[in-house]
């Protein structure tokens, strides 16, 4: 009990050093976890994806289509439960410089699609008005919070992709089965763009972006994949397809560099976390040496030594660490509501939680070591003539 009085009183003897100390580790760790944060928030999708779905693109790029006929030919395959499809339209809402007014807005079968992803819960009864109306759209929980939209409410958009004016009714508000779930989104009827385009854009009608199937067993997937892209190999629109936790992954990889940038920003942290710390701990030892040789002189042990020099690093770390953690979560939930659609999914982790603490305790461990070391190798006579 008298170490842990002479550990505190030890912290607290230059209480600004010590106070800037906490505050630097405390920046250091909030923005370590922040980091990590994003990270996570970058994977989610891969992360959300259902292990037996799969998706089936185009084999050059993700944004040219595919003809509606390849839907019944992938239904015959042995192995294929349910098949559906979606397209990506795109457009502009309201003011486009703004990141609330972007979201993903997708045609999508209303027969089939929702069934594909019980991960999205709607009312029986807005299933029903959404399946309808062919201007009617379904929207995202956390969609309809950021932009205020109600069931009835009309939400008109600009085309780029399919140009024109176009406006779709809310019919129906889905939320997520858990919190991984992407509720930023806006559904509507793909029968409604095709009908459009078909009078706008003759030609280009009777086009979807990608199918999405259902597969019996995931262990077939691979059988699934091969007999699907052979079927349409010398066709105009050969076909790729993948698990849909792959085709996932393909829009992260392409920020990779992104991600590695902040990988490599997030180790950087540690190290100027471990660097705070330690110049602190080194001061505060060669200031004590006389006061540690006298000790020594006293008959007290080199384990007391290393509790006091450890005590008063893992105090000041974990105290850094704690209110680093404190201020990660407003932090946080202050970014997800500026960026709500950029990063549908910005939750703090329970690993960014273990490797933050991780993080602030190893280094107080760290940055015990050599101060330690140094004070104990110290000869007491040679401790007793020092000037601190």
């Amino acid at each position: 009990m008298h170490v842990f009085k002479l550990i505190l009183k030890n912290t607290l003897r230059h209480k600004l050093r010590s106070f800037l100390t906490i505050v630097g580790i405390s920046i250091a760790v909030m923005a370590f976890g922040f980091m990590r944060t994003v990270i996570t928030a970058w994977y989610a999708g891969v992360e959300a994806s259902a292990v037996n779905r799969m998706v089936t693109r185009h084999s050059v790029s993700f944004i040219f289509p595919l003809p509606l006929s390849y839907r019944d030919q992938i239904a015959r395959i042995p192995g294929v439960s349910q098949v559906s499809y979606a397209n990506w339209f795109g457009g502009v809402y309201k003011d486009a410089s703004d990141w609330k007014n972007f979201f993903p807005r997708i045609g999508i079968d209303p027969e089939t699609y929702i069934d594909m992803y019980p991960e999205f819960l709607v009312t029986v009864d807005e299933l029903a008005a959404f399946q309808k109306d062919r201007n009617a759209c379904l929207i995202g929980a956390k969609l309809a919070q950021q932009l205020n939209f109600k069931v009835g409410d009309i939400i008109p958009i600009d085309g780029d992709i399919y140009p024109g004016k176009w406006e779709f009714v809310v019919r129906g508000i889905y939320h997520g089965k858990d919190k991984s779930t992407d509720e930023t989104q806006m559904l509507f009827q793909w029968k409604y763009l095709d009908e459009q385009v078909k009078q706008r854009q003759p030609g280009r009608e009777g086009q979807v972006g990608w199918y999405i199937l259902k597969v019996q067993n995931p262990s077939d997937m691979s059988i699934v994949a091969k007999i699907v892209d052979d079927m349409f190999k010398n066709s105009l629109a050969a076909t790729k397809t993948e698990t849909e936790k792959e085709f996932q992954q393909s829009f992260v990889s392409m920020s990779s560099a992104i991600i590695t940038s902040m990988k490599v920003i997030s180790f950087v942290i540690i190290g100027i976390i471990l660097l705070v710390l330690a110049n602190t701990i080194v001061m505060s030892a060669r200031e004590r040496t006389r006061e540690y040789a006298v000790l020594k002189a006293l008959g007290f042990s080199a384990f007391h030594i290393i509790g006091l020099i450890g005590g008063e690093s893992m105090l000041l770390a974990c105290s850094g660490g704690a209110l680093g953690l404190a201020l990660l979560f407003p932090i946080a939930r202050g970014f997800a509501n500026v960026f709500p659609t950029f990063f549908p999914v910005f939750n703090v982790e329970i690993i960014t939680i273990a490797l933050s603490v991780a993080t602030a305790v190893v280094s107080g461990i760290i940055a015990a070591v050599f101060p330690t070391i140094n004070t104990l190798r110290t000869k007491t006579v040679d401790g007793l003539r020092a000037i601190g």
